[in-house]
């Protein structure tokens, strides 16, 4: 089963709430691709991506997220998908009242973890991973926007997805740091996981010679990476 894609969309209708967004979406992603997801705001990247880790349902065509079916997934097994799917966000969505260690334990014990040496483990591997490691006890607003940014694609490793879904996370950095978060996570998806970066700025995509896919009147459709600029 390790070949199995970690994303199968078949057919697939993407709604929120009774309009049509996406129609006929057939899209594979398999473990380790790193793939760019385009189109402008409003053309259905985040809808598309709330899809996958079960916020809007899947109500039509064929859907599985990894090893979840979609179209069968219930409110119950959210939090199970979710444990295989790291997501960043453009606005890091850290909580500011605590350390960047905390803000990863809380993650951990929301998640199920109990042994305080692993999950002090776990936190120094992940922020090691985005090099961080000696910024733990920094509080959120004394780290650069980059910094922020690091520390919850650390928090999205925290349970080692198979999936990461990073939805504009440079959207709000500058061009050099942009650079350094594109090289992070494409790093990440070299290791196995899978990453998906929702963006409308393009002009970092001559970086990797990598998949491209648009959302674009109600469609996604594939794109060579040359096409897309």
């Amino acid at each position: 089963m390790s070949d199995a894609p970690n994303i199968l969309l078949n057919a697939a209708r993407i709604f929120q709430r009774e309009n049509l967004i996406l129609n006929n979406v057939d899209f594979t992603v398999y473990k380790g691709e790193f793939l760019y997801l385009i189109g402008r705001t409003g053309s259905g990247k985040s809808s598309l991506m709330r899809t996958l880790y079960g916020d809007l349902p899947l109500t039509e065509g064929e859907g599985f997220c990894c090893g979840f079916d979609l179209r069968k997934l219930k409110r119950s097994e959210v939090p199970y998908l979710r444990r295989k799917i790291g997501i960043v966000f453009q606005d890091f969505q850290l909580l500011t009242d605590r350390t960047v260690n905390d803000n990863l334990l809380f993650v951990l014990k929301a998640t199920g973890w109990a042994d305080k040496k692993k999950m002090d483990q776990r936190v120094q591997e992940v922020l090691e991973k985005v090099g961080l490691s000696n910024k733990g006890y920094k509080m959120p607003h004394e780290l650069s926007g980059g910094e922020q940014q690091r520390v919850s694609i650390a928090r999205a490793l925290l349970n080692e997805p198979e999936l990461i879904l990073a939805d504009e996370p440079t959207g709000n950095l500058d061009p050099e740091t942009t650079g350094e978060i594109l090289d992070l996570l494409f790093a990440i998806s070299q290791s196995g996981c899978s990453v998906i970066m929702a963006t409308h700025d393009y002009t970092h995509m001559k970086k990797f010679n990598t998949r491209v896919v648009r959302c674009e009147g109600g469609k996604l459709l594939e794109l060579s990476a040359a096409a897309a600029h």
